[in-house]
């Protein structure tokens, strides 16, 4: 444990830098588009009422009150986010191919480390699922610090004040990211981990086997994949409701966990038998 401990802990300071730049963009960005959304607002108000001479009750009815959905349905809230998963699915692939393509072949010592190999599979899935975690908790502590730029900005009369739970549940993304209940949790982040174990283990066949672990790759991926939905297929094919939804909530969560063992011992196989440095 404490060797797998100190990997993960060498596989996040690799990342540190780049990470820290990912969370200081979507600070700036977010609390900027805060700012810019909140002054053309009032500007727009400023210029019906005070210029057109438009009432400022129907101004409301027309125009709507400002709110925090306002901001999370611009740009400027959900361009971090996308480029916050887009970091992350890059690094997915660059954290195992900067071992072989790095200086002086970094892969090698990693293998020959007095610990079991596959504490290197464990230690970087790790690093992304807790990379991952580190967005959705910093997004969860900008929206209400968001939140209170908005009032201060916009008066009372020309806002709507929303709980955090109105929030997320505005955007479809940002309910995925940031799950309502504990069983959306299971799922949305269960079949994640899933799918970066598969991905994993794609990476592995084409380390082990270049070429044609390419092509092993991406068959064992739509395998997993297939697998993985194949309930929800049957029903879609079959046009027929046989399961329940808690069944069907079982049967896909046993499945993943199928997956995601299946996933870990060809790993541990590839790593231990066939890794090619």
């Amino acid at each position: 444990m404490k060797r797998y401990l100190k990997l993960v802990n060498f596989e996040f300071n690799r990342f540190a830098k780049l990470y820290a730049v990912l969370l200081a963009i979507t600070v700036v960005l977010q609390i900027a588009g805060v700012i810019v959304k909140s002054k053309s607002y009032l500007n727009q108000a400023n210029k019906a009422i005070n210029e057109d001479m438009i009432p400022k009750a129907q101004f409301l009815s027309e125009t709507g009150p400002m709110s925090m959905i306002d901001i999370t349905t611009s740009n400027w809230f959900f361009g971090p986010i996308a480029l916050c998963i887009a970091a992350v699915a890059f690094y997915i692939f660059f954290i195992w191919y900067r071992d072989w393509f790095g200086k002086n072949t970094f892969v090698y010592r990693l293998l020959m480390l007095p610990t079991a190999r596959l504490n290197v599979f464990f230690a970087k899935i790790t690093t992304i699922l807790l990379s991952t975690f580190g967005f959705v908790a910093l997004q969860l502590i900008l929206l209400p610090i968001e939140s209170t730029i908005l009032k201060w900005m916009v008066p009372k009369e020309f806002r709507v004040d929303s709980i955090p739970q109105e929030i997320i549940r505005s955007m479809r993304e940002l309910s995925i990211i940031i799950p309502q209940s504990f069983i959306e949790f299971v799922l949305y982040y269960g079949a994640g981990f899933t799918a970066v174990a598969i991905l994993f283990t794609a990476i592995l066949f084409e380390r082990s086997y270049r070429i044609k672990g390419i092509l092993m790759g991406i068959a064992y991926c739509l395998v997993g994949v297939i697998f993985f939905f194949t309930p929800v297929l049957i029903e879609e094919f079959l046009q027929v409701n046989y399961f329940y939804p808690l069944e069907m909530l079982g049967i896909e969560i046993g499945i993943g966990v199928i997956v995601l063992a299946v996933s870990i011992l060809v790993s541990r196989f590839l790593l231990n038998k066939k890794i090619r440095v």
